[in-house]
């Protein structure tokens, strides 16, 4: 175990100090600089690979294109592992910029790391990016004027799945009396929406029951044996890392069938279908980006970085499939972001106070879509001083052996309903920090 610790420690120093080196030699006086606590090693380390490697061949495709209005994009990773000391370390190394270009955000992926950088990067004026995840409360910009849950927050999530459960049944006064089961990863993150999916049950008259598997999710055999002892209609797979195959295969031994299952936005990738074999096929998730190659954009990355060997995949099989294409989407995000932010305080590198200027003006409708080439790999997004969110939005795609396929329009959350849940807990998080609310009104 201690020489195993050793060589994982070797590997990710190894990791960090050559993209140090690649990156310290491209930085300069106009350039952009996004700080990296990405993960390449450890349970979650699919995510963290293809995410990373996403984001980074966006950024080197805008690079290859001359910037942003003759900007550089430059970068900087430190391997956190996905433990949230680790993450909070690599914070507070890579946060104060690279030979003198400003950092523009911080993007972590993980909820544990966001949570415990969320103040730090509030005091430093740097931006956080939750995409798809972060605490929900965030979504209000009045209390969080740093953090982004960008695309969907956590109760939108939930929200759109029983929307679309609601939809299988024939309408939402159809779920009295259905019985669903959440199965979710024993952290933080999992337990997020509990009490949400109890709301939506008390109001729809549906029977819910939530299940914790332990990280990292390993063996869920009693968990399986219970849920067949209820006997649902649906369970909602709230999954994360090996969690989500040994899931498919243990529901495929107990004997429930997988259509039945709709895993959540971190149980949607290749990486958590294939590896279960036969008893992934007919399994269900929800997607905000699909997987593939023929958006026009991902065909400009092949083009500018894939084919001309740069890319920051290990493996390029990876392209185009679900992780790797989230990183693109949050690549877009975070450069129309400082785009944007060019607009209004010049078309310079910028701090990371002016960036959050852009964010929260951030306004992707069709017409610009169709600039980006990301028509249909991206949902439209308008943010504003009290809404960070955004979207809401969410399609839903089934695994069919070998590879997913969408199976719905856009569902969309019931945002009104839980607005005022969001608010309140952010006054409340307020009042604990004495934070005195932003007044949101005086930015329309």
């Amino acid at each position: 175990m201690q020489q195993r610790f050793k060589t994982l420690s070797a590997l990710a120093a190894a990791v960090i100090s050559s993209t140090l080196t690649v990156n310290t030699a491209q930085a300069g006086s106009n350039e952009q600089y996004f700080p990296l606590q990405s993960y390449r090693i450890g349970p979650y380390a699919a995510g963290g690979t293809g995410f990373f490697g996403g984001f980074i061949d966006y950024l080197q495709n805008v690079n290859a294109k001359g910037g942003v209005n003759g900007v550089k994009l430059t970068w900087s990773e430190c391997e956190t592992e996905y433990i949230v000391e680790k993450g909070v370390e690599c914070y507070e190394r890579l946060k104060t910029g690279l030979n003198g270009a400003p950092a523009a955000a911080t993007n972590p992926l993980s909820v544990g790391i966001a949570y415990a950088t969320l103040e730090r990067s509030t005091n430093d004026k740097l931006p956080l990016i939750t995409i798809n995840h972060g605490r929900t409360d965030s979504t209000d910009g009045s209390v969080f004027p740093y953090v982004f849950p960008l695309q969907l927050n956590p109760y939108s999530e939930v929200s759109a799945i029983i929307n679309y459960i609601a939809q299988q049944a024939g309408g939402l006064d159809k779920l009295k009396g259905k019985k669903i089961v959440t199965l979710y990863h024993g952290s933080p993150y999992g337990q997020e929406t509990n009490p949400i999916i109890d709301l939506l049950a008390k109001k729809y008259g549906f029977e819910s029951t939530t299940i914790e598997v332990p990280h990292p999710g390993n063996e869920q055999q009693s968990q399986w044996l219970n849920i067949r002892r209820i006997q649902p209609d649906w369970v909602i797979l709230r999954g994360w890392g090996v969690m989500n195959p040994v899931a498919l295969k243990t529901a495929q031994k107990t004997g429930f069938p997988v259509d039945h299952i709709i895993g959540n936005i971190w149980s949607n990738s290749e990486e958590d279908a294939a590896p279960a074999g036969d008893a992934a096929k007919g399994f269900i998730s929800i997607t905000t980006h699909p997987s593939g190659t023929a958006f026009p954009v991902l065909q400009e990355i092949k083009k500018t970085v894939v084919d001309a060997g740069t890319t920051n995949l290990s493996d390029p099989k990876r392209f185009g499939t679900v992780y790797y294409n989230l990183g693109v989407v949050n690549g877009i995000l975070n450069v129309e972001a400082v785009r944007l932010a060019q607009e209004k305080f010049g078309k310079t590198p910028l701090t990371g106070e002016q960036v959050q200027w852009g964010f929260e003006h951030l306004n992707i409708d069709d017409a610009r879509l169709k600039d980006l080439g990301a028509e249909g790999l991206l949902q439209k997004l308008k943010l504003s001083c009290s809404d960070h969110e955004g979207g809401g939005a969410v399609r839903f795609q089934q695994w069919d052996g070998t590879q997913w396929k969408v199976i719905s329009d856009w569902v969309q959350a019931d945002r009104a309903l839980l607005r005022p849940i969001i608010e309140e807990s952010a006054q409340k998080y307020a009042k604990e920090k004495g934070i005195t609310p932003r007044d949101c009104s005086k930015e329309l």
